[in-house]
């Protein structure tokens, strides 16, 4: 097998591995039509400007209802968190928030949260040490969000157990599940509600220079901040977490790592390429309020649509960092649409970007080892070993050794679990 044959395979593992079951079916209702009705799974739609309608259509497909979002996470973070939020109220609590995630402010947390961990991670690449992007990233990742919430200054063992409890709650579902038990309810409810009560106490403190801080200055409620801390952590670490060591690897396995550690111009069109091919939200979830009709197919209330993003984004081909204008058509449709698009954007791309720059810095780049992820919600790596090559090395045409090459642990996206807000 030669290289790129036995590389190119691994985002498919990473889908099998994750969802062995799940992911070869949504992959098999792409070959029915651009929306097709599912018994027992909802009406799933399979074309990007479909889904895109669906999106922008927050009257007739909504976030609330039957099978949809709002009913598998409203008994776990309460009614008021904009992943179960619809109407005025929905755009008056977006609008609060809105401020709290513009760019200079989320490059600003990023700096100064990652300044400790981007130089320990220079450090280690630059003695030529083997590291584990996947541990480092869940670390990472966890730093930021426990800043946000109001819990700074936290070890890493206490970030790596942070992004496990979070772990744990978005694992409990799948295509299927359209409410959590009772039981898987309180479980949630054992991890995050230290984590409202956290964000409680940086709320009533009205430190301006924090975020829950932030939050009160702005006019929410107590209860708004709980609820916004939950859902903060629940979305705001795997995304960032999952997508650089699968980031790393597409650039890795399609010979593009030099080539975008050369040109820093490249760097947001890598990133956007990684997002559009691994789809962070691979499925998104709606409820039908109103009779309407997505294509051929006639839907009613209580419907459940199922929008298969992944499908949608992977319809252009495989990865690719030179441009094809109609990839520009998606727009970002992994991170939603319309009223929802997800409000953490900014804040995921300064961390991605942070990491990528720190990494790029030392190419080229070699992966030693890797192994795909079981049991996950969104497909991932569980490790992913890189070192820093020896300058004779070529990326294009080294070698490396991809070991486990036959393990596909395979991690599929749970439906509902949404980046948008």
């Amino acid at each position: 097998m030669n290289r790129l044959s036995g590389t190119r395979d691994w985002e498919r593992r990473l889908y099998l591995s994750a969802h062995p079951f799940a992911y070869p079916l949504l992959r098999a209702l792409a070959r029915f039509g651009d929306v097709v009705r599912v018994p027992g799974l909802g009406v799933v739609v399979n074309d990007a400007a479909v889904a895109r309608d669906v999106l922008m259509d927050g009257e007739t497909f909504r976030k609330d209802g039957p099978g949809s979002p709002g009913d598998l996470w409203t008994p776990i973070l309460g009614p008021s968190v904009l992943l179960n939020m619809e109407g005025e109220a929905h755009r008056a609590l977006r609008r609060k928030l809105a401020d709290l995630f513009t760019p200079s402010s989320t490059s600003a947390i990023c700096a100064r949260v990652l300044e400790a961990p981007l130089r320990d991670l220079s450090a280690r690449l630059a003695k030529g040490e083997e590291v584990d992007l996947v541990d480092v990233m869940r670390v990472m990742a966890g730093a930021v969000i426990c800043e946000v919430i109001g819990l700074p200054d936290i070890d890493e063992h206490a970030c790596r157990e942070m992004f496990e409890a979070g772990e744990r709650i978005v694992s409990m579902v799948d295509l299927r599940t359209r409410t959590l038990s009772s039981a898987q309810i309180a479980v949630a409810r054992e991890v995050l509600d230290p984590i409202g009560e956290v964000a409680a106490r940086a709320f009533r403190a009205g430190d301006e220079t924090t975020v829950m801080g932030r939050m009160r200055a702005l006019g929410l409620s107590e209860g708004e901040a709980r609820g916004a801390a939950g859902a903060f952590f629940l979305t705001g670490t795997e995304t960032v977490a999952t997508l650089v060591p699968r980031l790393v690897a597409l650039l890795h396995d399609h010979g593009e790592l030099g080539r975008v550690a050369a040109d820093p111009a490249l760097l947001d069109p890598a990133i956007d390429e990684a997002m559009r091919v691994t789809t962070p939200t691979p499925v998104m979830l709606r409820s039908v309020h109103a009779p309407s009709a997505l294509g051929a197919v006639r839907v009613r209330p209580g419907d459940r649509v199922l929008l298969a993003t992944h499908t949608c984004c992977r319809s252009l081909g495989p990865f690719a960092l030179d441009g094809d204008p109609a990839k520009t058509a998606l727009r970002r449709l992994w991170f939603g649409a319309g009223p929802h698009f997800c409000l953490g954007y900014p804040l995921a791309h300064a961390e991605i970007r942070a990491v990528m720059r720190a990494l790029l810095d030392h190419a080229p780049l070699e992966i030693t080892s890797r192994r795909a992820a079981r049991g996950v919600l969104i497909p991932t790596y569980a490790s992913l070993r890189v070192r820093r090559a020896p300058r004779a090395t070529n990326p294009r045409t080294a070698n490396p050794r991809t070991e486990n090459a036959g393990s596909g642990e395979n991690t599929v996206t749970p439906a509902g679990a949404e980046t948008e807000g």
